[in-house]
């Protein structure tokens, strides 16, 4: 007798058959998502809620997460091919959150690498194209303020990359070169009809100096032509081959090598004097101290080491200022040499207790006085307790007090 199977049979065995099929293919594609290598889908800004937004660009420096699958157990992970810092970084299999490396040398990234972050696990690699972008620009200082047409000149600062325009003293630099870690800028100077500030616009913004350049009449005390408060010291010279580059007089300061602490700065050609002069207005005095900084230009002609350039006020030692270049970052002693004029900023916040090693003044008042009215004392010492290593010879020009914030 033939053996007849129900409709519904047939569908329960047709149902349990497919079920097993799909079983099957839901435990291989496990088993291929587990052998698949890491792919991610977008990056948010690592930040509490609302501000962990997505994001389609990352700056240097940045927080960020990463978002997609197979992240888990990264091996390296780089952004414009500079890797990143993987220790103590939160990962899952779908996220994974890190600090976007803060130094990237930009313009020596190669083309195909530029805009990459390569992510790499033990199961594989994958790039995914983003925008990495340098953090807006800071300009720190300037290597001479007050420069000549045909001098070099640079911007020192941090993001100085991808520059669209430059201007200086309201003129357009055109024609410049960069460092690739960012730091410097450098450049010939044109012809200026009249002062200006710096100004660097990038891809990622724009920073300006606080003060103008090419400035010969701002917070001057002492130029030692038309704005002339000497008094007594050392030489004044305008027509020495030494110091090129200056169209009037100069303030020349001379030392041989110098024993052990000795600080006759009187002695030698070691001192600039000045009368008294108004280092800010009164009624500026009730400003905060970080305010303001002492300039000028120095020029350095010969090797510098030991020998160090203070100033103080009125002759008073309770607060003085240190300028020792020839000191290095770990706070060894190095010859030291820049021909040609430098701006030497000291903001006076760096007038110090203890001969320049201790606390600074806490107002304007307390360094200053009551009128800030009183002589500007450049001079020459050896506080070392050896002699210096080099004699001094150098000349300064353009001694001024101007707002830094």
């Amino acid at each position: 007798m033939d053996k007849i199977f129900s409709n519904s049979t047939s569908n329960r065995l047709l149902l349990f058959f497919l079920a097993l099929v799909a079983m099957a293919g839901q435990s291989a594609c496990r088993k291929d998502e587990q052998k698949a290598g890491p792919v991610i889908t977008h990056v948010r800004n690592y930040a509490a809620s609302p501000n962990d937004t997505l994001v389609t660009s990352v700056f240097a420096g940045q927080w960020v997460v990463l978002s997609g699958h197979g992240l888990s157990d990264a091996l390296q992970v780089s952004f414009n091919g500079v890797p990143a810092s993987i220790k103590s970084v939160m990962f899952s299999d779908t996220t994974a959150v890190m600090q976007v490396p803060a130094v990237i040398p930009f313009p020596t990234i190669p083309a195909e690498k530029l805009n990459v972050i390569t992510y790499v696990t033990s199961k594989g690699t994958t790039s995914y194209k983003f925008d990495i972008l340098a953090p807006p620009p800071t300009i720190t200082s300037i290597s001479n303020e007050n420069a000549k047409a045909g001098d070099s000149v640079y911007i020192y600062g941090s993001n100085l990359f991808f520059i669209e325009k430059l201007s200086f003293a309201g003129e357009v630099i055109s024609d410049f070169s960069m460092a690739a870690d960012g730091t410097v800028v450098g450049f010939i100077l044109p012809h200026l009809a009249h002062s200006g500030k710096v100004v660097v616009t990038t891809k990622s913004g724009v920073d300006s100096t606080r003060f103008n350049v090419n400035d010969p009449v701002t917070g001057v005390i002492c130029n030692f032509d038309d704005i002339n408060p000497f008094s007594w010291g050392t030489n004044l010279e305008n027509s020495s081959t030494e110091f090129p580059g200056n169209s009037g007089t100069y303030a020349v300061l001379k030392n041989d090598v110098l024993a052990a602490g000795d600080g006759t700065w009187w002695n030698n050609q070691r001192s600039i004097n000045t009368n008294n002069v108004q280092w800010i207005p009164k009624d500026s005095l009730n400003t905060a101290i970080d305010g303001y900084a002492l300039k000028f230009e120095l020029n350095v002609p010969s090797t510098w080491n030991g020998t160090t350039l203070y100033v103080v006020r009125n002759y008073d030692m309770a607060f003085l200022a240190r300028y020792e270049p020839w000191v290095s970052s770990t706070g060894a002693a190095v010859n030291y040499s820049a021909k040609g004029w430098r701006t030497v900023t000291i903001p006076l916040t760096m007038f110090r207790t203890n001969s320049g090693k201790g606390v600074s003044a806490g107002s304007l008042t307390e360094l200053l006085g009551a009128d800030a009215f009183s002589p500007i004392n450049i001079q020459t010492a050896n506080f070392l307790s050896v002699p210096t290593a080099t004699g001094f010879y150098g000349a300064i020009d353009n001694i001024r007090i101007v707002k830094i914030k």
